[in-house]
């Protein structure tokens, strides 16, 4: 019998979806199959609205999720996969940031409890360049907050397997990048901040 069940919403950006794996997984699904306990049910609803920015997400999130929300003792969760915010003008890094930092605050009102998945490097030097201010920011605003926050760009960017995956799929994830993906993830708090143990540590 289930001792607790988790409903988690992830919103963001459309990698959530698993988009370009062949095996339809992505990493969130990776991620899933490897927390399995149990005395636990997870029930996982990805909200995700393909290309939009930090600022789109920050002004529909609630519309989608509050609805979804489940009381009678079920916790609610939200993975926030930031997406990958074009280059614009000046300032765009400390609106971003306000923007993110809009949905935190919002979800803790709400009694969701957040995590953050940070932006994959791009194919670009100009665009990684740009990320990587964005990354630091965001890094920056969950700090603060005490929420989790998992650095996908900075270990990403350089990573030969990872580049080398985006590239020969058109510019998408395939099962290899998605796969680092979720090891990061696994390995960097997912299990704490769920609070349940590692399955693959049980003897």
């Amino acid at each position: 019998m289930h001792t607790r069940n988790i409903r988690l919403f992830s919103v963001g950006a459309q990698t959530l979806t698993g988009v370009g794996d062949a095996r339809g997984m992505g990493w969130l699904g990776r991620v899933l199959a490897k927390t399995q306990a149990p005395d636990l049910l997870l029930e996982s609803y990805p909200l995700v609205f393909p290309n939009e920015t930090t600022e789109q997400l920050a002004e529909r999130w609630e519309r989608e999720v509050l609805p979804r929300l489940a009381s009678n003792g079920v916790e609610n969760r939200m993975i926030i996969a930031v997406p990958q915010d074009p280059i614009t003008m000046a300032g765009s890094s400390a609106r971003a940031r306000l923007h993110l930092a809009n949905t935190l605050d919002r979800a803790a009102q709400h009694n969701i409890a957040t995590f953050v998945v940070g932006p994959t490097p791009a194919q670009d030097a100009e665009m990684n360049q740009h990320l990587a201010q964005l990354n630091a920011a965001y890094q920056d605003v969950a700090i603060r907050r005490d929420v989790p926050y998992i650095d996908a760009f900075t270990d990403l960017v350089n990573h030969q397997n990872f580049n080398e995956d985006v590239m020969i799929n058109d510019g998408l994830p395939g099962q290899a990048a998605y796969g680092l993906i979720a090891w990061l993830v696994l390995n960097r708090g997912w299990f704490e901040w769920l609070g349940i143990t590692d399955p693959s540590l049980q003897s």
